[in-house]
């Protein structure tokens, strides 16, 4: 961990006290070693707690999924009542994710009376494994009638318990999985989890051709997610409606220093924010969550924190624990963190840069190439089965990101195109050319830079270079998938990218196992490998383009390549329970037709929610802010020109920005009417309203934003009450 700047506090005669080094830097640092996840009840807390027959039953359930027998799940509630109690905690929860995008827990005390006047401390196998919150609250696309109350939450006992603090207070969570009363999920967990066995089972057919599932009992999809964010003062924050209420401004004119000199990225980060980092990083080690970079991102107030790999859904819980942290601990310092994609206009935006790979439960990651990559033919099978199944369902791997956020994001010269293709680096694609030429016969090697000065040494040199403005980029050893959007909850791309390769290594492992026929000699396996995989890359090469994501030639030649491109929300959902993704879905165990359904209904109605919330803002920023300012600046300069005139002074300057001012008033009237009459067409079909609110509502609140932006440049500073974009984007 960095040691904290305390530069600024010598400078001030009464310092912040984040900007003055903690004593005893050295001792600190060992804390942090020592901390690291002692508020999780992880193996190491387990295997000193529990009988030894328990233990490894217990490990069983998690390494190869094992169901644990009730006997087992007593002494481990038991145990894991009694640390959390040493710990202070008094209350536990079933900590889960309903379809709402965020968590969710209900919080009960481990206290029974016990009929005499006292308490018992009570939490057994029953209580640990299932809970009963109330279902119908939650978004369920209409899988559950409002009436119909009773949901379920199951204990996951591959992702670890751990405890969150407060102030007064420590709570025991517990992860969960989210059902309804017959059985469906209304979650993100459920079908992750799903996801992760059908990956598993469709690699380990893969390996068992190769000979190499030798004392592997598992494949772990793994993931490690970047969290870009914004940090604003919190009192300008909460002086901002349509922050508040939004995450992103709904108006608001550029500043003269945006990010134009591009010093902000990589720049020193400033003390009151590296505090706050350092506070949210030992949190989270706390919490056994692996963070390991922090740094300043492109724009004004923009900053980055990324993690070790882990088991994906380790990953996914620790990725809303990231999120959580960040909003807990900034009212500390003052601050207030925004994750929305795009919070201004003309500013680079957040996402999330969601690294995924494929490893046993041996420690083998099956994504990476090692030396000789052409002769490494398991590894190769792997990279085709990833390029067939981002081909295949290019579109609906989109769909996964999409959202109203994002929306503002995807294809601007920050983001990834909306159109989903693989950047594979000058290595693998000449190695994926060979193949398609009938078999690979070398790997291109990088070499070294020398970097022209006697005291620096030379550098190993990569055999490709990285390109930022991929969707789906290969990235060393790894696929990134940089589309995902900020505020997002991983899960749901990560359940799609498992689902869409579990497909694609099922189709690869059919194929190879009818040419292998029983006994193959090596010749006939390389032959067979080379056949089947030339097969596949003439299928599905047009998804593979190590260009410039951004250039507008690009979306001509991926239109003529025929890859799908859906520019926003509305469109791209449709891709979600198509008749392509219903069988897909289906096939592998993950998703009903009826839990799809649900879904789409569910991200359809979150648009039209979100949408509305933002012009139903709008519409009062502009008439209780916007619209009062310019009239009063309005009259005061018609009252300034009179006095001028009654001297007999020509004004003809002021007499044009006043003309400039009525006008913009006039049309910015006129324009609220045509956002309140978009804001009246409705329908009972989500996917309808959520067309009819992108092709309504949405332009109609860009026309009066282009009005009131120009509006705030014009009037007064001591009359405009919103703070300005200038005032918002400097963090000290």
């Amino acid at each position: 961990m960095q040691q904290m700047s305390n530069g600024v506090a010598s400078s001030q005669s009464h310092p912040e006290p984040w900007d003055a080094a903690p004593p005893k830097q050295a001792t600190r640092i060992s804390h942090v070693q020592d901390e690291y996840a002692c508020d999780v009840f992880n193996e190491r807390e387990m295997q000193q707690r529990l009988p030894k027959n328990v233990f490894r039953a217990f490990m069983r359930a998690i390494q190869v999924g094992e169901r644990l027998a009730p006997e087992v799940a007593d002494v481990v509630a038991s145990a894991m009542k009694e640390w959390a109690v040493e710990n202070g905690a008094t209350h536990y929860t079933h900590w889960f994710q309903p379809l709402t995008g965020s968590t969710a827990e209900k919080h009960d005390s481990f206290m029974t009376p016990d009929g005499h006047g006292g308490v018992l401390s009570e939490f057994t196998g029953t209580m640990l494994v299932q809970g009963e919150p109330d279902a119908s609250s939650f978004p369920s696309g209409g899988l559950r009638a409002t009436f119909e109350a009773r949901g379920y939450t199951a204990w996951d006992p591959t992702s670890p318990v751990f405890l969150i603090r407060g102030p007064n207070h420590v709570t025991l969570c517990i992860p969960t999985a989210f059902v309804s009363w017959t059985g469906e999920a209304l979650d993100k967990k459920t079908p992750l989890l799903r996801s992760m066995d059908a990956v598993s089972e469709a690699a380990m057919r893969v390996l068992r051709l190769f000979g190499a599932d030798a004392g592997v009992n598992r494949v772990f999809a793994t993931v490690g997610v970047e969290q870009e964010y914004f940090l604003l003062d919190s009192e300008l924050f909460f002086q901002r409606p349509d922050l508040s209420n939004c995450a992103r401004t709904l108006i608001g004119a550029q500043p003269p220093k945006g990010q134009q000199l591009e010093d902000h990225y990589f720049g020193s980060i400033p003390p009151r924010v590296l505090a706050y980092m350092a506070d949210c990083e030992r949190e989270l080690y706390r919490l056994g969550v692996p963070v390991k970079t922090r740094h300043n991102e492109v724009a004004p107030c923009q900053f980055e924190i990324a993690p070790y790999f882990e088991n994906a859904n380790i990953a996914c819980d620790h990725q809303m624990l990231v999120m959580e942290t960040l909003r807990r601990v900034a009212p500390r310092f003052g601050l207030r963190p925004i994750l929305h994609e795009k919070p201004f206009a003309g500013i680079n935006g957040s996402g999330k840069h969601l690294n995924w790979a494929l490893s046993t439960d041996t420690g083998v990651n099956l994504l990476d190439p090692r030396d000789e990559t052409h002769n490494n033919m398991q590894f190769l099978v792997f990279l085709c089965a990833v390029i067939a199944a981002v081909d295949k369902h290019a579109g609906l791997l989109r769909s996964s990101v999409a959202s109203a956020g994002n929306d503002h994001r995807l294809g601007a010269n920050e983001a990834p195109p909306a159109i989903i293709s693989i950047f594979l680096g000058d290595m693998l694609m000449d190695i994926v050319e060979q193949i398609e030429a009938g078999r690979a016969r070398k790997t291109m090697q990088g070499g070294k830079l020398d970097l022209g000065a006697d005291s620096l040494p030379s550098i190993p040199r990569d055999t490709g270079d990285r390109n930022r403005t991929s969707p789906f980029a290969f990235t060393g050893n790894k696929f990134e998938f940089r589309a995902v959007g900020s505020t997002a909850a991983v899960s749901w791309p990560t359940t799609v990218l498992n689902t869409i390769i579990t497909e694609s290594l099922h189709d690869l492992a059919s194929q190879l196992e009818k040419g292998f026929g029983k006994n193959p000699t090596p010749a006939k396996r390389k032959q067979v490998v080379a056949s089947v995989l030339a097969k596949s890359v003439k299928a599905h090469k047009r998804v593979l383009f190590n260009g410039d994501g951004y250039d507008e030639a690009w979306h001509a030649e991926a239109e003529a390549r025929g890859l799908p491109n859906f520019k926003d929300t509305v469109d791209a959902l449709t891709q979600v329970n198509s008749r392509e993704s219903v069988a897909l879905f289906k096939a592998h165990n993950v998703l009903t037709k009826a839990e799809l359904d649900s879904r789409t209904t569910i991200f359809y109605e979150k648009y039209c929610k979100q949408m509305l919330i933002e012009a139903e803002t709008m519409r009062s920023i502009v008439r209780t802010r916007v619209l009062p300012a310019a009239l009063r600046h309005q009259t005061e300069c018609i009252d300034a020109l009179s006095a001028a005139e009654a001297l007999d002074l020509e004004m003809p300057e002021l007499r044009g920005q006043i003309e400039r001012v009525v006008r913009l008033n006039r049309e910015c009237h006129v324009r609220l009417a045509a956002l309140d009459k978009a804001l009246t067409h409705e329908h009972a079909n989500p996917a309808k309203h959520a067309k009819a609110i992108r092709d309504a509502v949405k332009p109609a609140m860009a026309e009066l934003r282009e009005v009131a932006d120009e509006l705030e440049g014009l009037v007064a500073a001591d009359l405009w009450t919103l703070p300005t974009y200038q005032e918002m984007l400097i963090v000290k």
